[in-house]
């Protein structure tokens, strides 16, 4: 295997108590070309100082401190200042296995076609550890639902190609927008038979913070207006508020002439 760089992206928000083992996490990794860079989104705790505890310890660490703007804003400014051909990206207060980049990189290197690698994973916290149970990927799957999480491996030229990650999605679940804007017009997707990620629950997570009814219709609406074809060609029109029936619905409406 040839050693190309990759670059660990993590934005970070108030998650300071977790980031020391974040980046631990990503130390003990098998593949050591790698470059960590951490984004501090404007936080009120302690993040910041905990950042620069961190590059003293490791000086090759790289910080970004940014005014909040949001999680797809910090993604693409990791990804801008990236010297790596391939980017993790890796919240705040997740962790990643030892083998997890190298066995992604591994596929990626090997299989031009493939644009993004990903594994098994694990929700916990303090008291509980439970399989994230992922849906297999498919364009049509990935049309109702996101089944890749956020750190998903995939390659820093893929990702400028489609824009980066929308900074005008402000309502939750970004990482589901970004893999259809990269994945919608072509490129495989392999799961990794390992377990390799781990989200960390928390009363802040994010997937909380945005599973409110508004925020869905918003997504929603958004979605459509940006990847309305993708939707017409995989469900046969557009997403709709109940997302599981959305194709039926769809094939019913077109039926009687009302789509």
């Amino acid at each position: 295997m040839s050693n190309e760089m990759i670059s660990v992206v993590i934005p970070c928000f108030n998650q300071g108590k977790f980031l020391p083992a974040t980046i631990e996490s990503v130390i003990a990794s098998s593949y050591h070309s790698i470059e960590i860079i951490i984004v501090n989104d404007g936080s009120t705790d302690d993040s910041l100082e905990i950042a620069h505890q961190l590059q003293s310890i490791y000086p090759s660490i790289q910080i970004i401190n940014q005014p909040n703007g949001g999680v797809s804003k910090a993604r693409n400014a990791g990804i801008n200042a990236a010297k790596g051909e391939y980017i993790l990206p890796l919240d705040g207060d997740d962790l990643i296995s030892n083998d997890y980049i190298e066995k992604a990189i591994s596929v990626l290197q090997s299989n031009p076609a493939v644009k993004v690698v990903y594994c098994n994973a694990i929700k916990f916290n303090d008291r509980i550890q439970k399989e994230w149970e992922l849906q297999p990927f498919s364009l049509n799957r990935l049309a109702l639902d996101n089944m890749i999480f956020v750190a998903g491996i995939f390659r820093k030229k893929d990702a400028t190609d489609v824009g980066g990650y929308s900074e005008d999605m402000t309502m939750g679940r970004e990482d589901w927008e970004f893999w259809i804007k990269m994945l919608k017009n072509g490129g495989e997707v392999l799961k990794l038979p390992i377990t390799g990620f781990y989200y960390r629950l928390n009363p802040n997570s994010k997937r909380k913070r945005t599973a409110t009814k508004e925020k869905k219709r918003e997504r929603i609406d958004y979605l459509n207006k940006k990847h309305l074809a993708f939707f017409q060609k995989t469900i046969n029109g557009p997403l709709r508020y109940n997302r599981s029936w959305s194709r039926i619905y769809n094939t019913f409406m077109k039926l009687i002439g009302r789509l």
